[in-house]
C-alpha cells in the first residue's frame, strides 16, 4: 500500500530483459515494495543505491515505458502519515497529456483517458498520475484536469510533462469497490 506521496526521483540505469535498475537513495531491502512511476514493484536486488526490480509482462502491457527518471515511493509502514490517498500501485491504464498551462504559481494539466478510467473519476476525487496522488480539478467527456503546485512540479517527474506525453493512471480503489457492490445492494432491497 502506498500514499502517492513521492519520496524522490530515481534515475533509470538500465531496463533489459524485464530487469529494471534504478539509482535511488531509498532504503529498501530485498522483498520490499516500491512504487516506480505508480507501479508496485518488488526489490530483487540492492547494490550501493541501485535498486533492481523484475518487471512482469502484465506490467509492461498495462503501464507506459519507464523513462530516464521515475517517481519513487516506498511502501507505507504502520504509523506513518497518510498524506495522499490509498494507492495500490496497480496501474489501470495509460493516459495522454492533452495540454499543460501556467496557472498562478503552478500548472493545470489536462489528460485524455480511456472511458474505463473516466467512469471512476469525480471532481475533487483522487487519482494517481505516475505514482503521484492528485485531486481531480475538472472533468470533461474525454479526460480530466489536475492543478499542480510548485512543490509537486519540482520534486516529481510531472514538472516535465508536455502535450503528447503518456502517464500511468490508477483510479481510487474505493470507487471500484462501490461499483462492484452496488448491483448486490440494489437486488437485496
Amino acid at each position: 500500500m502506498f500514499t502517492g506521496i513521492v519520496q524522490e526521483r530515481g534515475r533509470v540505469s538500465s531496463f533489459e530483459d524485464g530487469r529494471l535498475v534504478v539509482e535511488s537513495h531509498i532504503r529498501a531491502g530485498i522483498g520490499d515494495s516500491v512504487a516506480v512511476d505508480g507501479v508496485c514493484l518488488t526489490v530483487t536486488g540492492n547494490n550501493d543505491g541501485r535498486l533492481a526490480f523484475d518487471v512482469m509482462v502484465e506490467t509492461e502491457r498495462r503501464a507506459k515505458p519507464f523513462g530516464a527518471e521515475v517517481n519513487l515511493e516506498p511502501a507505507l509502514r504502520a504509523g506513518e502519515p497518510l498524506g495522499g490517498h490509498y494507492v495500490q500501485g496497480h496501474v489501470d491504464s495509460v493516459g495522454t497529456v492533452r495540454s499543460v498551462d501556467d496557472e498562478a504559481d503552478g500548472k493545470r494539466v489536462w489528460l485524455d483517458v480511456p472511458a474505463d478510467v473516466l467512469r471512476y473519476l469525480v471532481e475533487k476525487g483522487s487519482i494517481t498520475v505516475d505514482g503521484v496522488s492528485l485531486t481531480v480539478a475538472e472533468l470533461d467527456d474525454h479526460g480530466f484536469a489536475v492543478a499542480l503546485v510548485q512543490h509537486t512540479l519540482e520534486v516529481t517527474t510531472l514538472g516535465r510533462l508536455a502535450p503528447g506525453a503518456t502517464v500511468n493512471l490508477e483510479t481510487d480503489v474505493l470507487a471500484k469497490y462501490v461499483e462492484k457492490l452496488l448491483p448486490g445492494l440494489r437486488s437485496a432491497q
